[in-house]
């Protein structure tokens, strides 16, 4: 059995091309497995390529709220709507090491990052706030969140501006102990305190004694189907490829990307252009 960590870059929409990985996977690895599926993480967050920390998509308000989580069998830790910290994975990986909870959520993951130590950082780049002023040009400042809301969709559908649906996440298998971490900028446009599938236990994220499965897509659509759990109780019923193609195919046009791990096998697949990468140690 190897010793292997495998990560994903997002799946993204069907013209834009994901970004190169460049050894991601290789330069995180680390003889614990939790440890290095953050790494990987970390390494998404600080790359303002990636949807996640570091380049994260703007609000319909303005703001930027980053959902983070982290998992081995039988422990969970994720940040909800957290702002201004750097890595969110950190903190969702505090979560479960240092508190009772498995999520905390807004201003209460917030304050408990500065208490952890994380210094506060804006997220934002020259590239998220050029599309934030493409997304609300034209926008009436009378209409309603929900108006704004159509509006935004209106103009994605007319390729006015970019939908991205990027979740950057990691799988690993090392010494036959599993771990993963997923981690978001979110989906554009949102409103304020949408929550997506990363940060809840089942859809955007699963690990358990038998596997590690993280999602990436749409993350309305995979919470709905709690998507990475389904994965991971068929681990055993056919190969774990077939397992993954199958459960895609129910998404449709809706973008939809799996990467998973069983005790046996490795697997990814996605509906839409997804960038991965993986490491295998050489023992």
């Amino acid at each position: 059995m190897e010793n292997v960590l495998l990560c994903h870059g997002g799946v993204g929409s069907k013209n834009r091309s994901t970004p190169d990985m460049g050894g991601i996977a290789e330069s995180a690895w680390n003889d614990d497995p939790l440890t290095s599926v953050v790494n990987a993480v970390v390494n998404m967050e600080d790359d303002p390529r990636f949807n996640a920390g570091t380049g994260s998509v703007i609000r319909i308000d303005g703001s930027v709220q980053m959902d983070a989580a982290v998992s081995i069998p039988g422990k969970f830790g994720s940040v909800i709507g957290i702002e201004m910290v750097k890595n969110p994975v950190l903190v969702a990986r505090d979560v479960m090491e240092k508190t009772p909870h498995i999520m905390l959520a807004g201003s209460g993951a917030l304050d408990f990052a500065r208490r952890c130590g994380y210094e506060a950082y804006d997220p934002r780049t020259d590239r998220s706030k050029e599309a934030y002023k493409k997304m609300i040009k034209g926008i009436r400042d009378n209409m309603s969140e929900n108006e704004k809301y159509l509006e935004f969709r209106r103009m994605i559908e007319q390729g006015i501006i970019e939908e991205p649906h990027d979740t950057v996440g990691a799988v690993t298998r090392i010494n036959g102990k599993f771990a993963a971490a997923v981690s978001t900028g979110g989906a554009s446009p949102m409103m304020k305190g949408r929550v997506g599938d990363v940060p809840v236990p089942g859809a955007g994220i699963y690990c358990g004694a038998d596997g590690a499965v993280v999602a990436t897509g749409i993350g309305e659509e995979i919470a709905k189907r709690v998507l990475c759990y389904r994965i991971y109780s068929k681990i055993g019923s056919m190969p774990l490829k077939s397992i993954i193609e199958k459960e895609i195919d129910y998404f449709g046009s809706n973008l939809a990307g799996i990467i998973a791990l069983s005790r046996s096998e490795m697997a990814y697949f996605s509906n839409g252009s997804m960038g991965t990468d993986l490491y295998v140690e050489k023992i």
